[in-house]
């Protein structure tokens, strides 16, 4: 039964495992790991950067990011909403001693320019300074589009800071944005990065490798994270076994990408239909999704009833509480990926009917 969790819970496919096997090892704390070195030369010709730098995670290439652009006491913009901000710990404050200066997200994800700008603090003694704007794209699977993204890197090249971009589905929102200026998906990916100082790629969401991420910058900056990753203990040894598989992920499961977004916007729309029936009815608030994560608003008895109906037929997703002006609503988060198949979200929508006729 289908895992709606997060699309990190993906399983290497035969074709990966077998690329895992057969890759060629090296140190690569010694960097001569050829399998990783062709990894990450792969991914940063792809993306328009001098170097990259595997790592175990994207919270750690993301700190290791902010270390790199960031001294001790500097400051990062970020959003409210950031995994860099929300998701990872406060490493960014406890570990990089790198001050973050929290913006309130749009509606469509974004962060209002002029709210980036007035947050770039004065050359005074009496503040951090600004050094550096984070942005994350996907956010919450909204996709920031290609001439926002221009705007920030403008902005920050004009305020004279560096840019960073979490690109944990980067690639989901370059599947999505390919179409609308006929790109191909790699070709949209390197677009959304251009003008940016760095870029962390997660590969074992959607790209369906089992672990690590990559950092993208120039040479200079890479040095810089190369040291800040061994501080951090992400220095690894034989990691073409690892890195094998991210580079089968970048080689293969980019376009497929499309069938996960598809597969969420079947699900959406027969969440949509199903919210006016039965016990949904009044209880159900949805939009729906831009790439390939849907959430569902609900009132929290029917949603505790819900999950624990699913539960019983092992369909997983994750939930969270919160309060808006009409109340308190429980918020189900789910996440398509590449073992989640369209078999899956028509099975799951059956047994959402089943539910909402059978109170």
């Amino acid at each position: 039964m289908p895992d709606f969790r997060s699309d990190t819970v993906t399983q290497p496919s035969v074709a990966m495992k077998q690329a895992m096997l057969n890759a060629a090892l090296g140190d690569d704390v010694f960097n001569d790991d050829p399998t990783t070195i062709a990894l990450q030369r792969y991914a940063a010709d792809m993306l328009g950067f001098e170097d990259a730098l595997f790592a175990p995670s994207g919270t750690q290439t993301n700190l290791i990011a902010m270390m790199s652009h960031c001294q001790r006491g500097d400051e990062a913009i970020v959003g409210q909403q950031w995994h860099t901000y929300k998701w990872e710990a406060g490493g960014m404050a406890v570990l990089g001693s790198i001050q973050p200066q929290p913006i309130a997200l749009q509606a469509d994800g974004s962060l209002a320019l002029q709210d980036i700008s007035d947050a770039i603090k004065p050359d005074d003694p009496h503040f951090a300074r600004t050094r550096l704007i984070v942005i994350e794209n996907t956010i919450g699977g909204k996709v920031l589009p290609l001439s926002y993204m221009q705007h920030v890197a403008a902005l920050a090249k004009e305020k004279y800071l560096q840019c960073h971009i979490d690109g944990a589905r980067l690639f989901n929102a370059a599947v999505a944005l390919a179409p609308q200026h006929q790109l191909t998906p790699q070709q949209m990916a390197r677009r959304l990065c251009e003008g940016y100082d760095s870029v962390s790629i997660c590969l074992s969401k959607g790209l369906g490798a089992p672990v690590g991420s990559l950092l993208l910058g120039s040479h200079t900056l890479i040095q810089r994270a190369r040291r800040v990753r061994k501080m951090l203990g992400g220095g690894m040894r034989q990691t073409g076994i690892l890195t094998a598989a991210g580079l089968y992920a970048l080689q293969h499961n980019i376009e497929r990408l499309a069938e996960d977004h598809h597969n969420a916007d079947t699900l959406a729309k027969g969440l949509q239909a199903l919210s006016s029936q039965g016990c949904f009815a009044g209880h159900l608030q949805l939009d729906l999704p831009q790439t390939n994560i849907v959430f569902t608003d609900l009132t929290p008895n029917v949603a505790k009833d819900l999950l624990d109906f699913l539960a019983k037929h092992n369909v997983k997703l994750t939930s969270s509480n919160y309060a808006n002006a009409s109340g308190q609503l429980t918020r189900l988060r789910w996440v398509c990926h590449l073992d989640v198949s369209a078999a899956d979200i028509a099975t799951t929508l059956d047994l959402l009917n089943q539910f909402a006729h059978s109170r």
